[in-house]
């Protein structure tokens, strides 16, 4: 899992995954269980892995590979009873160590960098924080916030296993070049 891809439609998710995407996680905040299921159909069918975030019901529905569960977020006991691979997000060591505890497989660590796609975010925490976060559990992490082409390499170097892109899921062919797999 290099390039994980955040989506909230289908036409964006067949581009990122031409760009090289191998993750692609479907994030529909607000919208319930029902709607999630009959946006995602046709997801599990682009050859990825297939994340849906923050609905465990849903990503059952959908035959998903995973879910992606925020801190606040509940289910991950009934995710990992489903055999759904579960991911956590994680601004600080501490938590990436109660993500792992839970039984993450593996955890979104940031904001690396501010970002306008999720303006409650907590503060940036850097490169610095990154590698605190990838030094403190053994399951691979994943850089997201802020991350583009100019700056993913940089969060390999950190430690990340991989970026998560969400305005660069467009351009994920230059996100993957940045990163050296093409």
């Amino acid at each position: 899992m290099k390039l994980h891809a955040i989506v909230s439609d289908l036409a964006t998710a067949r581009t990122a995954v031409e760009g090289g995407a191998t993750v692609v996680q479907l994030r529909l905040k607000g919208a319930s269980t029902e709607e999630v299921v009959a946006t995602g159909a046709p997801f599990g069918e682009l050859g990825v892995t297939f994340v849906v975030n923050d609905d465990v019901p849903a990503a059952i529905a959908l035959g998903a590979d995973g879910v992606h569960l925020g801190r606040e977020d509940p289910g991950a006991e009934a995710a990992i009873d489903a055999g759904l691979m579960l991911g956590t997000s994680a601004a600080s060591a501490e938590e990436a160590r109660a993500g792992a505890g839970l039984g993450a497989e593996y955890i979104g660590a940031g904001p690396v960098w501010d970002t306008p796609t999720k303006p409650d975010a907590d503060p940036a925490i850097g490169l610095e924080g990154l590698a605190e976060i990838c030094e403190a559990v053994s399951v691979p992490v994943i850089a997201i916030g802020g991350v583009n082409a100019g700056n993913a390499r940089e969060c390999i170097d950190a430690g990340a296993f991989g970026v998560a892109v969400v305005r660069a899921a467009i351009d994920a062919r230059a996100v993957s070049e940045a990163l050296g797999d093409r």
